[in-house]
């Protein structure tokens, strides 16, 4: 079987999402971290303060270094400056990145559509605007806090402090099928099915225009874009290889020029928003996408949405296939796209 993911990979004990580009959760300034020295030159002492320091400091992002100040973490000739705005002097900067602890998630009470669960391990249906787990700025209602409730202590501790249990990830505002460990021998037996991407994984999205062809392959290269921090891209150079396989299931309006699309979308691997930037330089990315999704759809499809109640992107993880890693029995979920994808499909149709 192949992995057919989005915004799915394996996660590591520590990447982006512990230290993220800008709020940091509970940071102080302690014992521990990095001091980072700046000698601010009279010709590179122009405009604001942050922009000069961020010209100066290529693997620290504007965003996180204006938190940083804002917390006290920067000094000039010894003085604390804590205004990111302030007009940029020549001198002597320090600035101090804490060692950040992330704090322990607390169980909530949040529903959950559990689509199977046994000693081992869970599978559930995520709505759209639940993270997978805790991270900066977004440190409650996520699907670690409500595991930590639903299974009452009995998640695996080997995805870390911030994200027991957890083995893979959706996107915050993509819902659909995942499935998350209970035990540390099943945690191990998932991670090796991503890892050797030996599951069935199918998404659904509804698209801005085609891709053309009706179906086909798209490989390229997806790493960090190096004109948004935020956002990833297609590379000519660097990053990770990306298989995404696609077949157009649906078009809306005319043939030769369809407004808007049903599309599946099987990958081979799993990189960081995957299918929304393989969709993307396609020409059709999802509907709703407030990042990848440059260029307005057409006023019918405008009008759908509205009616619709679309308020993310457009896609769903509707297929979720593996073999159980401690009982060995095959195991597949099928979830329809929810209410508002429904319903955008459906008023594509009627437009």
């Amino acid at each position: 079987m192949n992995d057919l993911t989005d915004a799915t990979e394996l996660i590591p004990l520590i990447d982006d999402d512990v230290v993220d580009d800008g709020e940091f959760v509970g940071a102080h300034l302690g014992e521990g971290g990095l001091d980072l020295p700046i000698d601010l030159s009279e010709d590179e002492a122009q405009g604001r303060l942050d922009k000069a320091l961020a010209a100066r400091l290529t693997d620290v992002s504007r965003a996180r270094l204006q938190a940083l100040i804002g917390l006290g973490a920067l000094s000039l000739d010894g003085a604390v400056v804590t205004e990111p705005a302030s007009k940029a002097v020549a001198g002597h900067y320090v600035l101090h990145v804490p060692a950040l602890v992330a704090a322990e998630p607390a169980p909530e009470p949040i529903p959950l559509t559990v689509l199977f669960e046994d000693a081992h391990l869970i599978v559930i249906d995520k709505p759209a605007g639940m993270a997978a787990h805790p991270s900066p700025g977004c440190v409650s209602g996520t699907l670690v806090n409500a595991l930590l409730h639903h299974c009452a202590g009995s998640l695996s501790g080997v995805g870390g402090v911030a994200r027991p249990g957890i083995v893979h990830r959706l996107d915050k505002d993509t819902s659909g099928v995942m499935v998350a460990a209970k035990t540390d021998a099943a945690h191990a037996g998932l991670s090796a099915l991503f890892a050797a991407h030996d599951l069935e994984r199918v998404y659904i999205a509804l698209t801005r225009g085609a891709p053309d062809p009706m179906r086909g392959t798209i490989a390229t290269r997806i790493g960090r874009s190096r004109f948004d921090r935020k956002k990833m891209a297609v590379l000519r150079s660097g990053g990770r290889e990306a298989v995404t396989h696609y077949a157009v299931e649906r078009r809306f309006g005319p043939p030769e020029r369809p407004v808007a699309a049903r599309v599946a979308c099987r990958l081979e691997t799993g990189r960081t928003h995957q299918i929304r930037v393989h969709l993307a330089s396609k020409g059709a990315p999802c509907l709703g996408d407030p990042v990848y999704g440059s260029g307005a759809p057409a006023a019918a499809v405008r009008a759908a949405m509205a009616q619709a109640g679309l308020a993310r992107q457009a896609l769903h993880a509707a297929v979720l296939g593996f073999r159980h890693p401690i009982t060995g029995q095959n195991l597949r979920f099928v979830t329809a796209p929810p209410a508002d994808m429904a319903a955008l499909e459906n008023a594509l149709g009627e437009h």
